[in-house]
């Protein structure tokens, strides 16, 4: 796109995951990011999450006829995409404690980068995530 383009009319939104129990994923990404539901729609069919600052952050959809295994990774669930989130590199392996209470499996060991630490986890419905700490 060049300085003199129009500006575009589509702005992001949020990362929406389709699950087939929207209430409990929403529940537990609630919980691991400390985030509240700010829309409920359908019984639990649209499940959207945000805080004060961020209405909207991510979004769950109830889809009928999916199975919680979208692809084979490794042994586990795994999509086309994923979400990373980062913590401090002081609460780490807490963190990712945290996060197995909460529901998350671990999918490997952690590894160590050159750049910090990574947890490869699940979501209770097998969906990929990865905890970093960034060394800065």
């Amino acid at each position: 796109m060049s300085a003199t383009s129009a500006p575009s009319r589509t702005s992001f939104d949020l990362v929406t995951i389709d699950a087939v129990n929207a209430v409990e994923l929403a529940g537990f990404w609630g919980r691991a990011l400390g985030l509240s539901v700010v829309e409920n729609e359908d019984e639990g069919r649209w499940i959207v999450l945000g805080s004060a600052g961020h209405p909207r952050v991510i979004g769950f959809q109830r889809i009928a006829g999916i199975s919680r295994s979208a692809a084979a990774w490794e042994g586990h669930a795994k999509a086309r995409m994923h979400l990373d989130l980062v913590c401090d590199v002081a609460v780490f392996a807490d963190e990712v404690q945290r996060l197995i209470d909460l529901g998350a499996a671990r999918l490997r060991p952690d590894r160590v980068e050159s750049y910090g630490s990574i947890a490869a986890l699940a979501d209770p419905e097998g969906n990929v995530f990865d905890l970093c700490a960034y060394h800065h």
